[in-house]
């Protein structure tokens, strides 16, 4: 008897296995079909292959959920009011469908991408409610921070969460507001710096002489593109949050809960960095945090702070110990670069020039691919037309080093390139003429600028 059932085991095994390689092999050349019609944006042709193949072998290939998606969109776009519903659950479910089966790819989480486009795609379709997409956006950033880096989407997500917060219903509070934005804009810059890090590999090779590669050319188009989409995103983060963080809004907000988190560092050095950059940083409040956090950790951060609040006692001195300080205390050389371009801001709106423009090029030793340090050095230039050169045509002849520091700043960051470009123009617009380069007989010649700028432009030719 054993040996019958042993057999009728056998038989069966086979039969599933042929069953199964029948199934795999069908469900490969549906793969194959959906796939290249979807790659050609062929969607109605690509759906029928692609549901026989998610429906029967949902955990072959991860193109079914990639391509799935851009599938369903197109549906969802072409639906009628009565299929509207339909469509949108079926999209739904396959991002479900793709957390089950392919959360992570080549070994890396992807949970946060998921989720995150799940949410997107639920404000570009009109999906659920504002609290259930800010959910979802929420856990996406919960779980898996790393993968969830879309300038976009890091975008809604707060965007959300203020629509929410300005609604009669909204529940949000400020403070909360205030700290979802500071994590928001955070992941943003850690986002811009990763770029900077990959671009600045590039620009370095660049400036070296050696040729690019294809690939290197590719990727810097890549890192352009994304560079610029995080500046457009951030700023419209910043005008959100502008109409919120006021000093009027500020200073009580940090005064109510200061008790609270003045043994918080993270808490700190937000609310110290927020009233720097709103400039409310005259309040006693703000001199107050900058001694609680130096106190508790003396960082790059409460030193820089420290070395402002001397500035603004009239303490140049003591100002700039604290910020050579504030830079031998940071390590990270992208960090560093960013506090050497604060410094350099400040010594700017002081009128100290020279000081302003060492501080930006010791910032672009660390990034190189930091433009808006080129764009402060260029502006630095076209202040002094009027303090170098001796004759009027070497005077305007400044704006010519000005519209070519912009460009530079131009090429090397795409986030600034629209404004940087238009800086140049404008520059280029005050330098002397066609007409003055031909009557002065300089077309070629160099102008020296004896004065703080000491370097030398050369007069473009006719």
């Amino acid at each position: 008897m054993k040996k019958y059932v042993f057999l009728l085991y056998v038989i069966l095994g086979f039969s599933t296995a042929n069953v199964w390689a029948q199934d795999n092999q069908e469900c490969l050349q549906n793969l194959s079909i959906f796939a290249e019609n979807a790659k050609v944006k062929n969607y109605d042709a690509a759906y029928t292959p692609w549901q026989a193949v998610r429906s029967t072998c949902p955990s072959l290939n991860v193109a079914i959920y990639s391509y799935g998606e851009r599938i369903l969109k197109d549906r969802l776009k072409k639906a009628t009011p009565e299929t509207k519903a339909e469509a949108g659950d079926a999209l739904m479910a396959l991002y479900d469908d793709w957390m089950q089966y392919f959360p992570t790819k080549k070994g890396k989480n992807k949970v946060g991408d998921i989720l995150s486009s799940k949410a997107q795609s639920m404000i570009d379709f009109e999906i659920g409610t504002p609290a259930e997409v800010y959910a979802i956006f929420d856990k996406a950033y919960a779980e898996d921070q790393a993968s969830f880096t879309n300038p976009k989407r890091l975008y809604n997500y707060f965007k959300t969460l203020y629509d929410i917060y300005k609604s009669a219903e909204g529940n949000v509070t400020t403070e909360a507001l205030f700290n979802k934005y500071e994590e928001v804009s955070e992941k943003f810059e850690t986002e811009a710096t990763n770029l900077a890090k990959r671009l600045d590999v590039i620009l370095k090779k660049e400036e070296s002489g050696a040729a690019l590669t294809t690939k290197d050319l590719k990727r810097r188009r890549v890192y352009d593109t994304n560079a610029n989409a995080i500046g457009i995103f951030l700023k419209n983060l910043d005008a959100i949050i502008a109409k919120e963080s006021s000093c009027e809004n500020l200073i009580p907000l940090y005064q109510r809960n200061f008790e609270e988190n003045k043994a918080n560092t993270i808490w700190l050095k937000r609310a110290a960095s927020r009233m720097d950059s709103k400039e409310c940083s005259d309040d006693p409040l703000f001199v107050t945090l900058v001694e609680a956090l130096h106190a508790l950790e003396p960082s790059a951060d409460s030193a820089y702070y420290l070395g402002l609040l001397n500035d603004k006692q009239g303490n140049s001195e003591g100002a700039l110990k604290y910020y050579e300080e504030s830079i031998s205390l940071e390590e990270d050389p992208y960090k560093k670069a960013k506090i050497l371009y604060k410094i350099a801001l400040k010594f700017k709106d002081r009128g100290r020039k020279s000081s302003a423009r060492r501080y930006a090029r010791k910032a672009l030793e660390f990034q190189p691919s930091l433009g808006k340090a080129y764009l402060l050095i260029a502006n630095l230039y076209a202040s002094s037309a009027n303090d170098c050169g001796q004759t009027q045509f070497d005077k305007r002849a400044v704006y010519w080093l000005a519209a070519n520091t912009a460009r530079k700043a131009a090429s090397v960051d795409a986030s600034i390139k629209k404004s940087a470009l238009k800086a140049a123009k404008s520059y280029e617009g005050r330098a002397p003429s066609k007409t003055d380069i031909f009557t002065e007989g300089k077309e070629g010649a160099s102008v020296k600028f004896d004065c703080w700028i000491g370097t030398s432009v050369k007069v473009p030719k006719l």
